[in-house]
């Protein structure tokens, strides 16, 4: 967020809302839901942006090469997920700033709903609140998208500007390289500046009643009480496009203010301390987040996203992953075997709704338990030991494992619970 001038800004774009950790679980429906947007996968954007301001002076600001490093780090993950990328280049202060403008296959272009964050930091320290954590909620946001395969109704559009902290530059460049036509084809503008902050509030953007009525709506789900943003009313990336007459919402979390007795009364943390007492310093790193604030702020971008763009999801399916070698289930209690499927030519994560395919041929299914290990070492039960007497488990499960990346080795594990009943693993599929 740019330095005060008047009261500090709105931020957060509007992404993902959604089911709980990866599960075994039914098969989403046909009309789109807003997806939970992983936190982990949030805070991994954040640690790489962290590195990358430690391999570059401490920061990653305007015209310095941290800026530029986290532009291509942010951009090779949107160009693997199936974005069409392009990056706009200005000058400001006598460097080149930049850009990052992605867009989503589809929709309306006549209609396009753009979420947007600054990607640089002051020159200061590394910027992970301010705004590492807006850039990497939109990011992650975005990856939703992708793994949903969503169809929407309105054209999706994203984008991180730069020298921000400069006072706006980047986003007043890019509204200005707009023809009047390509501004009214925008429909809404929602900002992300700020939505991690350590002693966290809740404030949402009061510019358009519809859109403020959209992050409203969510947080009420979550019985959060929100207040109106006033501390960045004009200071950050949204006001050019207000100004330029296209509608605006956004979330923030607080930034160099002090919280009252009252906010901590209704939100925790500390009263009379800054909602970011970081704000602007060295000390704004990794650990200047407040976990919650950004989960929650973070699914907030998905569900205003999926709210204002409608439209169906597609999971990606046909590709088919399987090992058809027997493996034998030792008939000795405790013990596992495992039969692995090597994923590979994939791009970003797996789905929310992967369908596993297991043949399993015992004579007392009741003694098996099994379940999927994800790439990442991660178990997902898909049957547990019972007094069920039947023989063999030959079925379909559904498991999300969206926090999960797709290429990979996946395994089944099988471990026999009970004595005396024997069986093996006769095959087993991943379909995509």
């Amino acid at each position: 967020m740019r330095t005060r001038t008047t009261l500090a800004a709105a931020a957060a774009l509007a992404l993902g809302l959604g089911l709980g950790a990866p599960a075994v679980q039914a098969a989403p429906p046909a009309v789109a839901a807003a997806p939970d947007i992983p936190l982990a996968n949030v805070k991994a954007h954040l640690t790489q942006l962290q590195q990358i301001a430690n391999a570059n002076g401490g920061n990653r600001a305007h015209g310095r090469a941290g800026y530029k490093a986290s532009l291509d780090y942010v951009k090779g993950k949107l160009d693997a997920a199936g974005f069409t990328t392009s990056v706009q280049q200005f000058t400001s202060s006598g460097a080149t700033g930049y850009n990052l403008i992605a867009d989503w296959p589809g929709g309306d272009t006549s209609q396009t709903v753009m979420t947007g964050a600054h990607l640089d930091s002051v020159t200061a320290g590394p910027g992970i609140n301010d705004d590492g954590s807006g850039t990497a909620g939109v990011l992650e946001a975005a990856l939703a998208v992708s793994r949903a395969q969503l169809k929407p109704d309105k054209h999706l559009r994203f984008g991180w500007f730069g020298a921000e902290e400069l006072g706006l530059v980047g986003s007043k460049y890019y509204v200005n390289s707009l023809s009047t036509a390509d501004r009214g084809k925008i429909s809404a503008y929602l900002n992300f500046d700020m939505i991690g902050s350590p002693n966290p509030g809740y404030f949402v953007y009061d510019d358009d009643p519809a859109l403020e009525k959209v992050f409203k709506d969510y947080f009420a789900t979550l019985s959060i009480p929100t207040e109106i943003e006033t501390e960045g009313d004009g200071r950050s990336d949204h006001a050019p496009f207000k100004n330029a007459g296209i509608r605006v919402g956004g979330l923030f979390s607080g930034a160099d203010y002090t919280k009252t007795s009252a906010q901590a009364q209704k939100w925790g943390g500390t009263a009379g301390r800054a909602f970011d007492a970081c704000y602007h310093s060295s000390c704004d790193t990794s650990t200047n987040i407040n976990d919650t604030a950004l989960d929650h702020n973070s699914d907030a971008i998905a569900y205003a996203l999926w709210q204002l763009s409608t439209g169906t999801t597609t999971p990606p399916t046909g590709d088919v992953y399987e090992n058809t070698t027997d493996v034998t289930i030792p008939d000795s209690p405790g013990a596992a075997v495992t039969s692995s499927v090597s994923v590979t030519g994939r791009t970003g994560n797996a789905p929310s709704a992967l369908k596993v395919g297991v043949d399993i041929v015992h004579t007392y299914s009741g003694d098996l338990v099994v379940d999927l290990i994800g790439p990442s070492g991660k178990a997902y039960r898909l049957h547990n030991s019972s007094s069920d007497s039947t023989p063999n488990i030959n079925t379909t499960y559904t498991v999300n494992a969206s926090t999960e990346t797709a290429n990979g080795t996946w395994k089944l594990k099988v471990q026999d619970k009970g004595p005396q009943d024997t069986g093996y693993i006769n095959s087993w599929k991943l379909t995509f």
